[in-house]
Formats: C-alpha cells, structure tokens, sequence
C-alpha cells in the first residue's frame, strides 16, 4: 500500500514520519520531495528518509532526469516512488506551492 500525503515544513513532516513509522514503515519505504533540490536533499537527510536514486528508477532514468526541468524529474522520482503518473502530477503541483510531499511505499525497492 502507498501512503502520500502533502505538509506544510519539515517539523510537520517528521511528526507525519513517526506516525508512519509507528505503522510499520521503516525509513527505507519513506521517500520525501521538495521542489528545491537543497531542500529535498537537507530535509531527507535530517529525517533520516530515502532519496529516489537508481535503485528505484533504473539507470536510464536516472541519467535521464540529470537533462529534464525539475518538475519532470520529480513527476518520475515520485512514480518510481509507487505514484501514477496523475498522482505525480498532482503532487508536483503541491511542490509548486513549497509543500513537502511524502511518499511510503513498502513495495518499492
């Protein structure tokens, strides 16, 4: 099953992790975007969360995503994430807004 759900900051993001967490989800299943690569990066690091890498998207992809705008890489991170490509497209919306998005899926590996 994939939880998402969009917060506000990274202090609402971590209380929205532990809940996860108390679910069952380990760190590995959570994955965190921001629309700011710093930001993204900082924020997962803190929170101890997954980054979407070649893992997750295979090796073409990802070496795609290094030539696409940011709002096309973060639609594909977020559907190697467990999101359709509409989720993902929706999602980015949020993205644009300066919401976080948070994405568990104990699926993906």
């Amino acid at each position: 099953m994939t939880v998402k759900m969009t917060v506000e900051n990274a202090l609402q993001a971590k209380s929205e992790i532990e809940k996860l967490e108390a679910q069952g989800y380990t760190h590995e299943d959570i994955y965190i975007f921001a629309h700011d690569k710093k930001r993204g990066k900082d924020i997962s690091k803190a929170l101890d969360t997954e980054e979407v890498g070649m893992k997750e998207q295979g090796f073409l992809d990802s070496m795609k995503n290094m030539t696409i705008s940011r709002g096309d890489e973060l639609r594909a991170k977020m559907a190697a994430a467990g999101l359709s490509d509409q989720e993902a497209e929706q999602y980015e919306e949020e993205l644009d807004k300066g919401k976080l998005v948070i994405i568990a899926n104990k699926d993906v590996k």
